[in-house]
């Protein structure tokens, strides 16, 4: 069965809804994500955005990850077998959706980039085309984040292009700062994209010791911070990652309220 993503929304109307959104849909949400009302609350100042990367390919701890009891934010690659069934799944539980583009990196696997990577060797039009036809394969998608992409995000030429096809497609963009040659700040302050960035990742070692730890930073950030965006992964760490989250869940809830990244665009 063929998905439609429904229409856009202009990138101002976003940052201004989010929060009223975010509000409209809680009592599903509260269905779907068991506890939500246990989180610190709306008066709390700290927000927490748990993305997770690489949903698509009915990867390891997908199904862990999304009976997680917080929202969340779901990177999900376009193009592959369980794209629509993901991102059906993950909008049905009140999670933010967003495509987690394939994108060039300095080095790694060509493997894991999927379908349709953005490669920095590519013409204008193609990249056009292919941000364009990953959009269009992930429904309800408010955003977009970069899987890999430690060459493209530093490369002004491409990024201007994916940032415009953002903008024209009503959707922010989450720089998952694989690299600190990233141009993406400068390129989307020019063309007009709201801006997020990951201040974490929690898994990019394999352990529930090294998520813990990660854990234990992203506190660190909340000492100075009112918001903090957290990235993990399913996949090799994902029953780890999904694990270490839901043990931690109930301390955090006490301290933070879990919000969908597209929240982070809204005053607390």
């Amino acid at each position: 069965m063929k998905f439609r993503r429904s229409a856009a929304v202009g990138w101002r109307q976003v940052a201004l809804l989010a929060g009223a959104l975010a509000l409209a849909a809680a009592p599903n949400a509260q269905a779907a994500v068991p506890g939500a009302s246990e989180d610190a609350g709306a008066q709390s100042i700290k927000r927490v955005a748990i993305v997770i990367d690489d949903f698509g390919n009915g990867s390891k701890g997908t199904t862990q990850m999304l009976g997680l009891p917080i929202r969340l934010t779901t990177a999900i690659m376009p193009f592959l077998p369980t794209t629509h069934q993901d991102a059906e799944a993950a909008h049905a539980k009140g999670h933010d959706v967003i495509v987690h583009l394939p994108m060039e990196p300095m080095r790694g696997n060509p493997k894991w980039l999927g379908p349709n990577a953005i490669l920095t060797s590519l013409p204008d039009d193609e990249i056009r085309r292919r941000v364009e036809a990953a959009v269009a394969d992930v429904p309800y998608a408010v955003g977009m984040n970069n899987h890999m992409g430690s060459k493209a995000t530093a490369d002004e030429r491409v990024m201007r292009i994916v940032l415009q096809v953002c903008k024209e497609k009503g959707l922010f963009f989450l720089d998952s700062r694989t690299s600190y040659r990233s141009v993406v700040p400068k390129v989307a302050k020019e063309v007009g994209v709201p801006l997020l960035r990951n201040d974490v990742f929690l898994d990019d070692v394999y352990t529930s010791q090294h998520v813990s730890k990660q854990l234990r930073v992203l506190r660190e950030f909340l000492n100075k911070k009112s918001n903090c965006v957290a990235i993990g992964h399913v996949g090799p760490p994902g029953l780890v990652t999904s694990g270490t989250l839901r043990s931690a869940i109930p301390q955090w809830r006490r301290e933070v309220r879990f919000v969908g990244v597209s929240e982070l665009l809204s005053p607390s």
